[in-house]
Order: C-alpha cells, then sequence, then structure tokens
C-alpha cells in the first residue's frame, strides 16, 4: 500500500506515519504540508508547501497512491467562522478533490472529531463546518471515503501536540488517561490504536463509513 498524509507533524498525523513506517506492508509515504519535518525513512519522501490549497504543478508527484490519511486540523478557539472554514474545509477539499482525480481507486480517511455535526446546522460552528467538510468528501469519486471521529486521544511514543494548551492538558492528565484507557480503551484511544486504526481501513475498509471511537478501537484490534 501506497500512502499520502497530510498534516504528519500534528498529534494524530505523527500517530499515522508511525503507523505507515512501522508497517511492512506500507511501501512508501508520501507527506504534504507546510514544514519539514527533519526525519529520514527509506520508504518516506516529504513535499513542502507554502500553499495547501494548489497543486497542478505538483501532479505527477500524487498519481499512484492507495490511501490518503487526512489529518491536517486546527482548533477552532479564538477563530472566525470564515478562517476556521478555510483550512478546514477549503484546504480540506483542494486536495482530496485533485487526489480523487488522479486516484480514483484511492481510499480516503479524514479525521474529523466526536461531535461532528452531519446536519451542517447546529450552533457548535466547528461541528457545522466540520460536518460540511465530511459530507463534501463523500461525494468524490473516491473508491471509498471514512471519516475518523475520535474523542479522548492519550499521546504516546514520544507523540506530542502541536498545541502548547494541549500539551498542558496532557501533562496534566496523563496518568488519568493511562488509567481510563485501561478500563474503557474503546473510548479512550491511544496514539498507537489509532494509527493501526487508519491502516487497517486504507487497507481492508471497514462495514461503516462514519467511524466513532469505538469503532476506530475495534478496527485497531
Amino acid at each position: 500500500m501506497d500512502v499520502v498524509i497530510f498534516g504528519a507533524t500534528g498529534m494524530v498525523g505523527q500517530s499515522a506515519l508511525r503507523a505507515c513506517l512501522a508497517d511492512a506492508g506500507v511501501r512508501r509515504v508520501l507527506v504534504i504540508g507546510r514544514t519539514p519535518m527533519g526525519r529520514l525513512h527509506p520508504k518516506l519522501r516529504e513535499l513542502i508547501r507554502a500553499d495547501l490549497s494548489v497543486y497542478a504543478d505538483i501532479e505527477p508527484d500524487l498519481t499512484g497512491y492507495d490511501a490518503c490519511f487526512f489529518c491536517l486540523g486546527i482548533s477552532s478557539f479564538g477563530m472566525d467562522e470564515r478562517s476556521y472554514a478555510r483550512t478546514t474545509y477549503d484546504l480540506t477539499l483542494a486536495a482530496a478533490t485533485v487526489l480523487s482525480r488522479l486516484n480514483p481507486a484511492m481510499t480516503f480517511i479524514y479525521v474529523s472529531g466526536a461531535g461532528t455535526d452531519s446536519s451542517e446546522q447546529g450552533h457548535i460552528m466547528w461541528a457545522r463546518i466540520k460536518g460540511r467538510t465530511e459530507n463534501a468528501l463523500r461525494r468524490l469519486p473516491f473508491k471509498a471515503v471514512y471519516l475518523f471521529r475520535p474523542g479522548i486521544i492519550q499521546p504516546l511514543d514520544g507523540i506530542r501536540s502541536k498545541t502548547r494548551a494541549y500539551r498542558l492538558l496532557y501533562f496534566l492528565t496523563g496518568p488519568l488517561l493511562t488509567v481510563l484507557h485501561y478500563l474503557v480503551p474503546q473510548f479512550v484511544l491511544t496514539t498507537d490504536s489509532l494509527g493501526r486504526a487508519m491502516i487497517a481501513v486504507g487497507r481492508h475498509g471497514a462495514n461503516k463509513a462514519v467511524l466513532e471511537s469505538r469503532d476506530i478501537y475495534a478496527v485497531s484490534r
């Protein structure tokens, strides 16, 4: 399986990348983002883009891939709706539209979030825009689109959030998350289980398009 990853410097993207590099069945990994990771691996290639809305000049580099793990995202805290929609909806659809045209047999996995509003009518801004993004992705001509909606994620293996507030939160709640994951692992995912689930769904698919935390945990096993 050949994989494209967006957002590989974020916590979820790091999970996807780590799983791909460790999986012998993944032959090559193309990471697309704004910031170099400074990481070397025989099957890893990076494409650094200042503008993640334009891909016409690199279309030959985007062909021949079996799966895309789209982990690019930001917190909506302090953002107005237009700015959040540009990053969450516009950039996602810009990449996905090109990939669906170049790779019609591709499986596209979009990491959304628990509480996403599929109706697009709710009062919570981020949930409404995430729902609009999910719905638009499902209309694209991919082989399959799967929507991951994880809730609480426990970072492992040195993986860290890029958001300072989240890093502090994880530092303070780390012991509690460990206990909760042991007691209710289907509701407190680890970065390891999330990465393994993306690999499994990218390779074999799933029996539903929308995967909540309990579904992600089941697939990872």
